[in-house]
Formats: structure tokens, sequence, C-alpha cells
């Protein structure tokens, strides 16, 4: 581990959030005597955040745990493009008044995790829409274009990838770079904005908005990227039977994001408590020293403090008293997800998907097939049993984990 003065750095490589830093010790003393502007870009692709935009989010909030200043800028600009980095194809192109919708849903997620305002440390949201859907074209190529070389571009590995699979990489999506990076100059500008950070796969896009700043303003800027973070099965984290653990409420249940931190590997509790919790080092190390049954209580820690982070105490209490009564008691807690059936009854099939508790109803098939079903507790044998739904609620299960409530409407 790098001995950093500056308890930004500290905190940041303590927790295992840094992968590479473009000029370490400069910033590291820039942090150490000055609050440093930093920023991190959402793209508003969908309604919700994911997990998978987790690590980002509680970066943000460890930049303002160290006394500095979190930007949130959303990509109503870029939104319109999407970010080619690493994608097999071109994202399907959003209408304006969608990327609006989804900007206005996603903005709620972070006034739990940051602390907004006008002092010099609080937070501030920036929407690139701003800047980015004023440039004049052939101004933007004179002035900005110049300073890009093709031959780089085409280098970065976001790209080449592409290019390697002989995948088709369209001229509106190979311009996602450079406003990335104008962006960072333009916020170097309007907020003083020192520090880009993001996910390993956006280490090109960083580099260049380093440089551009560089290059036109003469301000020195920094970027730093977090690792790649997988499950240690090696499969890509935040995937679950239903589908994507949403941070919004009306995305995901509150019951099932906390049950998402519960079902955490053995191997993964350790990391997942020091970038997705506050909870201090030492007792993260007690927890993570846990062996045999009583990881498990260190997995409900994370799941409550995962939670109460993004989703508020109460929910978190509340989830876990569902868990306790489900597992426990073998009752059917109130925070499961549910769902009202019309006309008295519904097919195994339906209700699962109904619940979330499979993506598809030829997933449900499968699991059925498999054996994983289950009504009230009983496996389920026949893809075509109906359920019977009246004054007591029916608990749906898939699997050992993931459990559902089926009401009359």
């Amino acid at each position: 581990m790098t001995e950093y003065k500056s308890d930004l750095l500290r905190l940041l490589d303590s927790r295992g959030y840094i992968h590479q830093l473009t000029d370490a010790s400069a910033l590291d003393a820039l942090a150490e005597r000055a609050v440093v502007p930093g920023y991190i870009g959402f793209d508003p692709t969908a309604p919700s955040l994911h997990v998978g935009h987790l690590v980002s989010i509680m970066m943000l909030r460890q930049l303002q745990r160290a006394g500095h200043k979190p930007i949130v800028l959303m990509g109503g600009g870029t939104g319109k493009i999407g970010d080619p980095s690493f994608k097999d194809e071109a994202r399907s192109l959003l209408g304006e008044e969608t990327i609006k919708a989804n900007v206005a849903s996603i903005k709620r997620v972070f006034e739990r995790f940051l602390t907004f305002g006008d002092g010099p440390t609080d937070a501030i949201m920036l929407d690139n829409a701003e800047w980015l859907d004023k440039l004049e074209y052939i101004p933007f190529l004179r002035d900005i274009g110049q300073h890009f070389s093709v031959n780089r571009m085409l280098s970065f590995d976001s790209v080449k990838l592409r290019l390697d699979r002989e995948q088709s990489l369209s001229f509106l999506e190979f311009n996602y770079m450079i406003l990335q990076a104008y962006d960072f100059l333009e916020l170097s500008r309007r907020a003083g904005c020192r520090l880009q950070m993001g996910g390993s796969d956006q280490w090109g896009n960083i580099v260049n908005g380093v440089e551009l700043a560089r290059r036109v303003d003469g301000t020195q800027v920094f970027g730093l990227t977090t690792p790649l973070l997988t499950n240690a099965d090696g499969t890509k984290m935040g995937k679950t039977v239903g589908g994507a653990v949403w941070l919004n409420e009306d995305q995901l249940s509150h019951f099932d994001y906390w049950q998402f931190w519960r079902n955490t590997d053995d191997r993964d509790v350790a990391s997942r408590l020091r970038l997705f919790t506050d909870l201090p080092m030492d007792e993260i190390d007690r927890l993570a020293a846990l062996q045999g049954a009583e990881i498990n209580e260190a997995k409900i820690v994370l799941a409550n403090a995962a939670t109460a982070l993004c989703r508020g105490a109460d929910a978190a209490a509340q989830a876990a008293e569902t868990a306790r009564r489900t597992f426990e008691e073998g009752a059917a807690g109130d925070a499961l997800p549910t769902h009202a059936v019309a006309g008295g009854s519904i097919v195994i099939v339906d209700a699962l998907v109904a619940l979330g508790l499979a993506a598809s109803k030829g997933e449900a098939r499968r699991l059925i097939k498999g054996g994983g079903a289950r009504v009230d507790g009983e496996k389920v044998a026949d893809e075509a049993q109906v359920i019977a739904v009246g004054d007591t609620p029916v608990k749906i299960s898939a699997g050992k984990k993931h459990h559902g409530v089926l009401t009359a409407a």
C-alpha cells in the first residue's frame, strides 16, 4: 500500500478504491493543502442507477467525508450518444423526454449519499446538456478537435477491443471520448474541478480530459480509477435472478436490495464492507475474520449498512426483520415483493415473473423444472399449476433465498 499524506488518498487507498492515478504525488500534495472538487459522470440510460454505479457514488461520498467537494455530473448531453467503452454494440438512442425523465428519477438517490448545498465541501449537481447542447460544430472541431490524435484514440482498449472483434463503432460513439474530455475542461472552468474519478474502463477517457485541460488552459487536473469489481467466482457484480439490482425503491423492493447484500459470497464480504459501508476499518477487519456460520453476522451487518445508506435506516430495519421472520419463523414479512392477483388465481409461471423472481416465463419454467420453485414451502412440479389466492397471502419462493407474496386484488 502506498504511503499517502493526504486524508483523501489515505482513505481511498485503505478502502480499496484506487487502481490508477495520473499523478499521485501532485494530487496528494494538492489534497493535503486545499479542498479538491472532484466529479464523476452518470449517463441517464435508465430511470434508476444500479449497484454497478455504487462504487462511483461511494467514491464521491468518501471524497466529501475527507473534506473535499463532490460534483455529480448528469449526462443529459452525453446520454444522447452513449459511452461505447467495452460495449459489444451501440446503445439505443434515447429521446429528449426520456432522458429528462431519467435524470429527474436518478437525482433522488444522490441525496441519501451526499450533502448538497452552497458550502465549500457541499456537493453540487450539474448537467452537461447545459454546455454540450449549445456547442457549434465547426468552432468545436477547430478549438477542441485539434488536440486529439485519431491514432491515439484508436489505441485505447475501449475502442480497440470493439474494432478487434470487427464490431461496428459509429462516428457518433467515437465522439463520446472527446465530449467527456470537454466535460472535464468545462467543469475545471465553471467549478474549479481538479479531479475526475471513474471505473477502470474510463481510464482512456479520463486521461484525454487531463491532457485537454493542460493543452487548452494550462491547468493541472487529475484522474483516478477504481479496480474492476467482480464477484469471487469471476461473475459481474450486481445481477440477480430478477435482473439488475436497482438503487431506486420503485425499481426494486427494500427487501430484495437488502437480500442482495445478505447473499454476498463469503470471499467477498471484506471488500464489500470496505467499499460499500462507512464502518471503521478495525470493525471491518473483525467482521472479515469471522469463520464458518459466524460469517453470516458480517453479511447481516453489510446488508444493514448498505441498505441504510441507499434506502434509509427504517428500510434497512424493516428488511432485516422481514428476513428474520421469513427464514427463522417461516412467515411472509411485510417487505417482501408483492403482487395483487385479480380474478382469484394465477399460474405459477406468471406469478414468478410478476414477483420479479424470474426474468421471463422461460426462466420460470427452468426454475420449476430444476425443483427451485415453491408455493408456501411446497415444491412445484407442474409449470401449469394454478395458485388460488384468497384472504390469506401466498408465499412464493425461488430457491432458498428469493421470496415474494401473492395477495388478492
